[in-house]
């Protein structure tokens, strides 16, 4: 990896476990139904277009994205597939969605009208889904009004195709008990049937993150939208739980994430000592500390606890309080530490991990957000 020569901190992505992951999903769902893992907030922090890349390699069909400026970045790269744009495109920027070719998720009557203009302005249609609101409470359609959104749209333009519905479920994830999720289906069906009624037909139906689609292939409908299970994370605990115990054996996370650092300094403070801001560690014995050069600039949380990093296969404990730049971890226990050895933030060193989940733990926050959190600016090196 000589392209890491002048790095200090750096994130390896696996591609073979991305690959596997997506391959699970084809398996999970068949052949015929379209594939869109979700590669918003820079790919869960792996890396927006080397994992959009890597997931079309794997068999997606499509990618979904949050914002106007990610769908840019996918199409400047020479991505093809349709995007699908999931959250909020400012009225200004709707001409970039007609030019650029991506869908885009609609529910306001503003964003149909100024899609309207854009397309004669472009002289090009644009495919739209309807988002149907069954109680996330976001961004949506309220049911008794979807119809009259639909016949809206029918009027403005017909340049304007509805290609798809679709619904995001509120409380899968958080929970063994899923009564809430089967409202929300059974409303989704009820949208459905009353555009049919109504002479919509839709031909593209979703509303399966990641957690239904382990668990419910009911929620299948004609395309999935799996997010972090594509990069080798449960959902939460309690989808697994729910998994083992409802549908069994079979699926396999791969995770694909793996944070590094090399190390500053390597120097030894006496029993005593304290150790970084507001001294809030004070050495108990002669200790020897290595001085890492990230920090929570990086992506590295102030407020973990008890936290520690991989040096050498063995586990270095944080000392003192997590600074911008810089992090202190005790050594003294591993031997022939020095300048410039690496450092595992997250991921595996020989028989020791430490996974997106066990950060979390320490943040206390999800394993969602650990990756996310990682600094863009950081470089994402596909090993």
């Amino acid at each position: 990896m000589s392209e890491l020569i002048n790095e200090l901190t750096w994130v390896e992505v696996s591609k073979e476990a991305l690959i596997k992951n997506i391959r699970q999903f084809r398996k999970l769902i068949g052949k015929e139904r379209i594939l869109c893992p979700c590669i918003k907030a820079n790919a869960y922090g792996h890396g927006l277009v080397g994992v959009a890349k890597t997931y079309i390699e794997a068999g997606a069909n499509w990618l979904s994205v949050n914002s106007l400026y990610e769908a840019e970045d996918l199409r400047e790269a020479g991505i093809t597939v349709p995007i699908y744009i999931l959250g909020y495109v400012p009225v200004s920027a709707l001409v970039d969605v007609v030019r650029l070719d991506c869908r885009i998720v609609v529910y306001n009557r503003e964003t149909i009208d100024a899609l309207g203009v854009a397309c004669d302005e472009l002289g090009k249609s644009v495919k739209v889904h309807l988002k149907a609101e069954t109680g996330n409470n976001r961004q949506g359609i309220d049911l008794e009004e979807i119809v009259h959104f639909a016949n809206y749209i029918s009027k403005i333009s017909d340049k304007i195709e509805i290609e798809g519905l679709a619904t995001h479920f509120a409380n899968i994830e958080d929970t063994t008990e899923h009564s809430y999720a089967e409202m929300q289906l059974e409303r989704f069906n009820r949208s459905i049937k009353m555009l049919e009624d109504a002479g919509h037909y839709i031909p593209i139906k979703h509303c399966a993150n990641s957690a239904a689609t382990l668990l419910f292939p009911k929620t299948y409908f004609d395309m999935v939208r799996p997010g972090i299970a594509t990069y080798g994370m449960w959902p939460s605990p309690e989808t697994l739980l729910s998994y083992e115990r409802e549908v069994g054996d079979g699926f396999e996370m791969h995770p694909a994430f793996t944070w590094k650092c090399k190390i500053a300094q390597v120097k030894t403070i006496p029993e005593g000592e304290s150790i970084g801001y507001g001294c809030t560690y004070k050495a108990t014995r002669d200790t020897r500390l290595a001085i890492l050069p990230i920090g929570y600039y990086d992506g590295y949380d102030r407020c973990i606890s008890g936290a520690h990093v991989l040096i050498r296969g063995k586990r270095a404990p944080v000392r003192g309080r997590v600074c911008m730049n810089i992090v202190m971890v005790d050594v003294t226990d591993i031997s022939d530490v020095v300048v410039e050895d690496e450092v595992v933030l997250i991921g595996k060193d020989g028989a020791e991990e430490i996974s997106a989940e066990l950060f979390g733990s320490w943040a206390g926050t999800i394993n969602y957000e650990i990756p996310t959190r990682v600094n863009d600016r950081i470089p994402r090196i596909y090993i």
